[in-house]
């Protein structure tokens, strides 16, 4: 399997272009603007979704025009590739959105750490984390905006990634409120909160190297998929102390959020027993909250949760079946891998 280190060495000049293309995006003459820009960006992980966007457009068999290209790498099948002008752009688009989220998110799940690191909400308080992730998010439009004849369709695309953010946060409120979120439930919510904006990262990738409407939605597919893998890691976390990790467990139970480690241990038991977890949710503390991992520990809800989390990276996979053999799919194939392993 390859390493992000490595990937990210294979997308050479091309990676560079997408670093240069988030500090230019986010440049303004406004110091404490800036400041605060480049301190998000020193902890802001392993950007995933640009990479996917950089190897989408790399794998994907194209008639596009070198022009205006950064070169990134070879490839068995193809030789030496580029990843064009447009890539970048929507490459950096997904990582300014993405952003700009989780800087909303703080504010409305009032989160003191982020990836182990304070938030900029609990450093220069709720106002400050809006009106940051704001900037993120018109300057990722912004970069949309100044690419080619695709940028209209791409438009939209991440203007429906944005509506399914919303509909997300609400749908998963509304379960929260209610408890009896089911595991259809549960796939729209994380559809619409994580694998919606990886779908429209794959599909801009596509369109930016003017792919052909199948190998659209074969990428697309790849995105669906490995989108709800993710999601459904992170949610695992939650159920496991992991180092690295920057949260306590149980955090989730405590928002009454019924997620794959919950509802796959309340598959083992009587509907009797179901329904008194999940009264229990409704009246949730700190204490009653220890009840319920241990109830989930108990009926191997963790396991059987990284079983289905491991069945879809295995689906993202396969979604490429159709692309030809480059380094690039390859790659794509090791981050599904990747992500369905990760410790952090």
């Amino acid at each position: 399997m390859r390493s992000v280190e490595d990937i990210k060495s294979h997308l050479s000049d091309g990676w560079k272009a997408v670093q240069e293309g988030i500090r230019s995006y986010l440049g303004t003459d406004i110091s404490l603007l800036n400041t605060t820009n480049e301190s998000l960006l020193e902890n802001s992980g392993k950007q995933i979704r640009p990479m996917i966007a950089l190897l989408v457009a790399g794998a994907c068999p194209s008639a596009a025009s070198d022009i205006d290209s950064v070169p990134s790498g070879d490839s068995p099948a193809q030789g030496v590739f580029t990843v064009n002008a447009d890539s970048v752009r929507y490459a950096v688009a997904s990582e300014l959105l993405h952003n700009a989220t989780l800087l909303h998110d703080d504010v409305a799940d009032e989160s003191d750490l982020r990836r182990g690191k304070p938030t900029l909400r609990s450093l220069m308080g709720p106002e400050v984390s809006v009106l940051v992730g704001d900037f993120w998010l018109v300057r990722a439009v912004k970069a949309i905006l100044d690419s080619g004849e695709g940028c209209e369709r791409v438009m939209g695309i991440f203007a429906q990634t944005l509506s399914d953010l919303a509909e997300g946060e609400m749908l998963q409120l509304e379960k929260a409120a209610s408890c009896d979120t089911s595991f259809e439930d549960y796939l729209k919510i994380i559809y619409r909160k994580t694998a919606s904006l990886f779908v429209a990262v794959c599909r801009s990738a596509a369109i930016s190297v003017h792919a052909d409407s199948a190998v659209e939605a074969a990428v697309a597919d790849y995105g669906k998929y490995i989108g709800y893998a993710f999601q459904m890691r992170d949610d695992i976390f939650d159920y496991m102390q992991t180092p690295g990790i920057g949260k306590p467990v149980g955090v989730d139970i405590l928002e009454r959020k019924i997620t794959l480690p919950l509802l796959s241990a309340l598959e083992n038991v009587s509907s009797g027993r179901e329904e008194s977890i999940r009264r229990t949710i409704m009246e949730i503390t700190p204490e009653k909250r220890d009840d319920v991992l241990r109830f989930v520990r108990e009926n191997g809800g963790v396991e059987k949760a990284q079983n289905i989390l491991e069945e879809y990276s295995l689906k993202a996979v396969r979604a490429l079946d159709s692309l030809p053999w480059t380094k690039e799919r390859e790659m794509l194939g090791s981050l599904a891998t990747y992500i369905a392993m990760r410790d952090n």
